[in-house]
């Protein structure tokens, strides 16, 4: 078994000394594990699905802030405009990441532009008297 070269160059120490040497290796392998290796791969898969799913039209940044908007793609490249007749290609690995359209209205616009209305409404009621 695995313990049994663990337990002959431990010298004659006892199985619940030698399993207790090996439970900070295992820990410190399982922190690694879950704070490290895992997040770093869900975070590559999350890339490559991004990457792979590049379309015309889509607004991008490539990882040297570069803005543009992708005109066509092919295998391994993408052809991405970034100013009128001017279309620069990349690697698909050079794009980090896909713009979104329009940014969300955040609470505090929000209530700013209820706000306006409201004062709007007041003085148009005000000035039809």
């Amino acid at each position: 078994m695995f313990f049994v070269p663990l337990l002959q160059a431990a010298g004659g120490a006892t199985s619940s000394q030698t399993l207790m040497s090996v439970v900070p290796f295992v820990l410190i392998i399982a922190i690694f594990y879950f704070f490290i290796i895992r997040p770093q791969n869900k975070k590559q898969k999350e890339t490559q699905k991004m990457i792979d799913a590049l379309k015309k039209g889509d607004k991008v940044v490539t990882i040297g802030g570069i803005h543009g908007i992708v005109s066509q793609t092919k295998e391994k490249t993408v052809i991405v405009k970034v100013d009128e007749g001017t279309k620069i290609e990349f690697n698909r690995s050079a794009i980090a990441g896909v713009v979104a359209d329009a940014p969300a209205k955040s609470e505090k616009s929000e209530k700013t532009e209820s706000i306006e209305k409201k004062a709007a409404e007041s003085s148009d009621s005000e000035k039809a008297e």
